[in-house]
């Protein structure tokens, strides 16, 4: 018995349409430029309301365009119907990368919604342990609804069986000949897909895949969506703590409240420990320490620890959305003013940011170590929002998921409606 299935109905890319995902942008109008540039990116179908032709509108206006943009790349042949497939994915390094690391692989597939399990109590094999934001989800919900697709795949852990996956996932990339698609990424890394169609290879992957706990490392929005639509399964990729690692994921603050102290004297009087640093504020190496950038220099800060905190609570990530965003600021994590930065953007952005105006303060914090991760889900303990950038990811829109003729069970008495 496995929570992991074959892909009755998919899509696969024969080029042109993959895409970082949509949550991954500092700044939206960068999607209106790719847009420009790549008109059959899936971000076209996912953020139908910064394409170019659609900028100013809202996303429920902008939603028929995302359906008509889907259906005219299927029917030009920018994708290709599959059935009763699984995806292998494969993602390399550039070939002109100074250090070249093994490949990531990993696999397109279905997961049943029902083994979704948010604490302790609740039984699953899927452990999603990190706070929304309740937006998004109904976006994720009324795209899945209007376009009877899944086009990004929900990121899974395999925390049981990874190397003996990883080792069936490597050998069918090597044992299947092309891929059915290969697609770039600005880093310049390669993500190539096999379509695998041998039922006898498909169980083996499905149940190996499927055969111990799966950590959601990205895609809560998109889990919760699939939750809340009814969908029976949703889309993701399995791959293994090996494949991925994990950079920092920073916060941008818009404002800073005319009237408190300014930021070091708001610290301290909060019981953090700041000294001004001699350089400027980068990203730090390892926890313990964050690192902030206001317009009047950098400061290193060690944010005061609850007594008797222990796990998730020790996480600077945390430590941030307590001392700083709820005791000095008093702000929801959930705030507007709060920006969630990720990994592709460098310290040096995140500065610049502050010092054109366009930010009051940068707080930059080191990238949560994917042993700790791991812990704090099986734990059954709740990360903080946005604390976790897992690198190399999928792209979307290189393997999608049909909900129009079957449910993702196959009943086609059950599909979306």
């Amino acid at each position: 018995m496995t929570a992991v299935h074959p892909i009755a109905h998919a899509w696969i890319s024969t080029g042109g349409t993959g895409a970082q995902n949509y949550d991954e942008f500092a700044d939206d109008a960068e999607i209106t430029t790719i847009l420009r540039h790549a008109p059959r990116s899936a971000l076209g179908v996912e953020m139908p309301h910064r394409a170019p032709d659609s900028v100013g509108d809202s996303f429920a206006d902008a939603l028929p365009d995302a359906v008509q943009r889907l259906r005219t790349a299927q029917q030009e042949g920018f994708y290709a119907a599959e059935a009763d497939v699984v995806g292998v994915y494969r993602i390399s390094s550039p070939d002109d990368a100074a250090t070249a690391s093994e490949p990531a692989y990993g696999v397109f597939a279905m997961v049943d919604t029902d083994q979704i399990s948010t604490s302790a109590e609740e039984p699953g094999l899927v452990i999603r342990n990190e706070d929304v934001f309740a937006d998004k989800v109904r976006e994720r919900v009324a795209l899945l609804e209007a376009t009877e697709h899944l086009l990004s795949a929900v990121l899974l852990l395999q925390t049981d069986r990874g190397e003996a996956l990883r080792a069936l996932l490597a050998q069918v990339c090597g044992a299947d000949g092309e891929a059915d698609v290969r697609d770039v990424d600005p880093a310049g890394r390669v993500h190539e897909v096999w379509a695998v169609r041998d039922t006898e290879v498909v169980a083996e992957i499905c149940a190996l895949a499927g055969g111990g706990e799966l950590v959601v490392a990205d895609g809560n929005h998109r889990s919760l969506a699939a939750q809340t639509a009814g969908l029976p399964r949703f889309l993701a990729v399995v791959t293994t703590p090996g494949s991925v690692g994990l950079q920092p994921y920073h916060r941008l603050l818009s404002k800073w409240p005319v009237g408190l102290a300014p930021v070091p004297e708001a610290l301290r009087a909060a019981g953090a420990q700041v000294e001004a640093l001699a350089g400027p504020a980068q990203t730090p190496q390892e926890p313990g320490t964050i690192h902030v950038h206001t317009t009047d220099g950098g400061y290193a800060v060690r944010l005061p620890v609850p007594e008797g905190a222990s796990g998730v609570d020790r996480l600077d990530h945390a430590l941030v959305e307590q001392v700083l965003l709820r005791h000095v600021l008093g702000w929801d994590a959930g705030d507007k003013r709060v920006r969630y930065i990720g990994g592709d953007y460098p310290a040096s952005w995140l500065r610049e940011q502050v010092d054109a105006g366009a930010a009051a303060v940068a707080v930059l914090i080191a990238p949560v170590r994917v042993e700790d991760f791991v812990a704090v889900n099986l734990d059954r303990e709740r990360m903080p929002r946005k604390s976790t950038w897992f690198t190399p990811k999928a792209r979307a829109g290189l393997v999608l998921a049909d909900l129009r003729s079957t449910d993702a069970r196959g009943d086609a008495s059950q599909r979306v409606r």
